[in-house]
């Protein structure tokens, strides 16, 4: 019951005031959702209205004041239990921007994961050529690596004419589809509790290994530069990238500290394993680009100088970009938290 209205008036106008003000960022759309710390104030706010409104029906006076409340709270009522169709909104910009660089630091553990298991698979490689170069015949899947380096160096040296003229486009797609392949696989095997990720991302870290150390044991670690780090400067990235999304659905799949069930936990990394997918799908369409079209050409057409140069520049933008994209700003499709007061 109210004893005294100005006094109820005036503690209840601050949260009546602030839940007006997030009903118009909700009226916004796609702009305007709630993360779950402003929707837990949002619902806060609703009841206390709610609760503000039954107290003042027992009061005679104040029906301007009833029926803003009323208001307040039947719009509230209806934004809490809307049934409101999905409507895809697509926002490239935003979604590259913002929502793929929080979602690549969000599981930065799985990332660093992912890039150790690969090194320990690339030092692993290396110690293995060192012990027994033969040992790359049984490893090495690839016929055009069997070779010795310094026979393939100078065998490609010695083109002069545009040897790739009229096959580029179909090297690009050829590319483009063993790595995406090898990525897909990276990010399924996630449904082995992960064990399939890793496995899969210390054998491309033993190749990556055994082929770096053949190639500077035969004094060939320019070429190898010149060579890997055009197209290598995201494709390595993006398998990364892949096996960060495997061991986030290994880890979803495992569940550990979650009381969650399976179907829960899968549907709560869902869309960030969807987000992961489309950035290591980019950056493989690009590295299939430059390798066809760059990478393939070497001196004295195109001087390491430059390529090693051009794949370093890829690799810092790609690092910043990761590190630094989408920080400062609210969370794509996300509201600003809603205020709070005392």
């Amino acid at each position: 019951m109210i004893v005294d209205l100005d006094k109820f008036l005036a503690e209840g106008r601050c949260y009546w005031a602030e839940l007006e003000a997030a009903l118009e960022r909700l009226g916004g759309g796609a702009a305007g959702r709630l993360d779950l710390p402003a929707a837990q104030r949002f619902h806060y706010l609703y009841e206390r209205t709610a609760a503000d409104l039954a107290r003042l029906e027992t009061f005679a006076s104040a029906p301007a004041v009833r029926q803003y409340l009323e208001s307040l709270v039947s719009r509230a009522y209806c934004q809490i239990h809307e049934a409101r169709a999905f409507r895809l909104r697509l926002a490239p910009l935003r979604w590259l921007g913002g929502t793929l660089p929080r979602t690549f630091r969000r599981h930065a553990r799985a990332f660093a994961l992912s890039a150790a298991v690969t090194l320990v698979g690339a030092a692993f490689g290396a110690f293995a050529f060192a012990v027994d170069p033969e040992a790359k015949d049984a490893i090495v899947p690839f016929r055009q690596l069997l070779e010795r380096p310094s026979g393939r160096v100078a065998r490609e040296e010695s083109r002069r004419a545009d040897h790739l003229a009229g096959h580029k486009a179909t090297g690009a797609a050829m590319y483009m589809h063993n790595n995406i392949s090898v990525s897909l696989r990276a990010m399924a095997l996630g449904m082995t509790w992960g064990v399939g990720t890793v496995a899969m991302l210390f054998y491309n870290g033993v190749l990556l290994g055994l082929i770096s150390a053949d190639y500077v044991a035969d004094g060939q670690a320019v070429f190898l530069l010149g060579w890997l780090l055009p197209h290598g400067a995201t494709e390595i990235p993006a398998i990364l990238l892949a096996g960060q999304a495997g061991l986030v659905l290994g880890g979803a799949m495992i569940g550990w500290g979650s009381r969650l069930g399976l179907r829960r936990r899968l549907r709560a990394v869902g869309p960030d394993l969807v987000t992961l997918a489309g950035g290591v799908a980019l950056l493989l369409v690009w590295a299939g680009i430059v390798e066809a079209f760059f990478s393939q050409y070497h001196e004295p057409v195109l001087p390491y100088a430059v390529k090693i140069v051009f794949g370093a520049a890829q690799l810092v933008a790609l690092t910043l970009y990761l590190a630094l994209a989408g920080r400062g700003g609210a969370a794509a499709g996300t509201a600003p938290p809603v205020e709070t007061r005392p």
